[in-house]
């Protein structure tokens, strides 16, 4: 065959499967530890994301993102896995572990070629050996970014995991005010009382969000630098809601409502949307995104008909959980509860509403009473004065009904429960059916009357864990 005709052929195969001769993707996944919806692309006047913002106006801003579960170690398996936290076994409580049976997409995608790697904080707290990882499940621990590009093969496609410990509590008291925001500018929701207290925990918080979004702004420059920006897909979001209470550890919005930004330059259709999606959702989307069938055994699903603007919609609604989160109550008892959250409402089930949601009052070692809020300015002045702040305090650490509805048009910071309402009785009833049938689906053993979250393993604090037991 002449040469003439070789390369004839060699246009034509081109041009038939491009693909072929495009590098394979490489995937940037940042994510934020407690960082609530907080954005300037999300109206908010006093933090300044300029990363986060720019991201999003050439890219999707997801409005109605949510993480499976408001506590760390489930939400982080369920963005791994692709399933929901109740089926990821032991992963569905805080510090537990992570089966290698499970499907994990960054394992996968080291199976199929990709250089994959992490930084600080991956998936946990916990404890992965115990599970059969020989390292962290969300990739091989580096240093920073930069050593994980020096020992990149040349030519390979990467996948990065880039998980910071901001906003995470404690703060250094001060920080955010020194950095010249102003507590006057604050909005205060409606769980807490507007106090100059609150209002600086509020600006300190903020403070640790704006050095998150610096650290992604150094990691976008990276990839600029290298030229590998426009073949990367980037995705910024949080694991769950913002370290304050009835926030984290929470199905309220606050707890479970994320900030979200997926960014290709020329591959996605930029668009704000306010399609539903959950963390389970991830896991699929980064493999599709890579050209790797996704594993059957994955509940979520690709978004990427959405991304590239094939359809509006993604879901109808979203299911929300939470088993254990920290180790607070007698007997290493869990808080369990299940959500659908729709557009128009949130439905809770308490699963043990003779439980104390946010923790037992009388423990105070470690994190001290109402172990489940993390310690700080803002829960200490529900703390210092609980006739003073009698709703505020009540709202965060009360026990809870069996049920709990929240009409979101009339009350988006869902504070007034409408769930004995009789004006609502076919509301909360239809809610109720279709929470109970995607558990049945998902094979939720709470369904089935199954309780093994309650004798998992907790590999955190040894010490609290014997002072409850005693």
């Amino acid at each position: 065959m002449s040469s003439k005709k070789l390369l004839f052929i060699s246009v034509i195969l081109f041009v038939i499967h491009p693909a072929a001769a495009q590098k394979k993707p490489n995937i940037l996944f940042c994510i934020a530890d407690d960082w609530g919806k907080h954005a300037g692309i999300y109206g908010d006047k006093v933090v300044k994301t300029p990363n986060f913002d720019r991201l999003a106006r050439g890219g999707v801003v997801f409005g109605n993102a949510f993480c499976s579960s408001p506590s760390c170690t489930p939400s982080r398996a369920a963005i791994l896995t692709g399933r929901y936290p109740h089926q990821n076994e032991e992963s569905g409580n805080l510090w537990s572990t992570l089966q290698t049976k499970l499907p994990n997409y960054a394992a996968i995608l080291a199976q199929n070629g990709y250089h994959v790697g992490m930084e600080r904080k991956g998936w946990g707290p916990g404890d992965f050996k115990v599970g059969g990882y020989s390292h962290n499940p969300a990739g091989k621990p580096y240093k920073d970014f930069g050593e994980f590009l020096a020992k990149r093969p040349d030519g390979q496609p990467f996948c990065y995991w880039f998980g910071s410990q901001d906003p995470h509590r404690t703060y250094e008291a001060g920080t955010g005010k020194a950095s010249g925001m102003n507590p006057l500018d604050v909005r205060v929701p409606a769980y807490w009382p507007d106090t100059p207290e609150v209002r600086d925990d509020i600006l300190d918080y903020y403070y640790e969000v704006q050095r998150f979004d610096r650290e992604v702004g150094e990691l976008l420059q990276k990839l600029e630098a290298i030229g590998e920006l426009e073949n990367t897909l980037v995705v910024v979001t949080s694991d769950n809601g913002m370290p304050f209470p009835r926030a984290k550890a929470n199905v309220y919005d606050a707890g479970t409502n994320m900030p979200l930004v997926v960014y290709w330059k020329g591959k996605i259709v930029p668009q704000q949307t306010d399609a539903f999606m959950n963390f389970v959702d991830l896991a699929p989307t980064f493999l599709e995104t890579a050209h790797v069938p996704i594993p059957k055994e994955m509940s979520g699903k690709s978004l990427w008909p959405l991304l590239k603007k094939e359809t509006k919609d993604h879901r109808n609604e979203v299911f929300l959980e939470r088993e254990r989160h920290a180790n607070v109550r007698r007997g290493d008892q869990s808080y369990p509860i299940r959500a659908i959250r729709t557009r128009e409402y949130l439905y809770i089930k308490n699963l043990e509403p003779a439980r104390w949601p946010a923790g037992d009052p009388q423990l105070y070692f470690a994190v001290g009473p109402y172990g489940d809020v993390d310690p700080g300015p803002t829960k200490n002045v529900l703390l210092s004065d609980t006739v003073k702040y009698a709703y505020y305090y009540q709202s965060a650490f009360a026990k809870r009904p069996a049920e709990e509805l929240y009409d979101l048009k009339k009350d988006p910071e869902q504070m007034n429960n409408l769930a004995k309402s009789g004006s609502y009785r076919d509301i909360r009833q239809k809610l109720a059916a279709q929470l109970a049938q995607w558990q049945k689906e998902t094979s939720d053993p709470r369904a089935a009357g199954q309780r093994p979250f309650e004798t998992y393993p907790y590999y955190g604090n040894s010490a609290a864990t014997e002072k409850m037991k005693n």
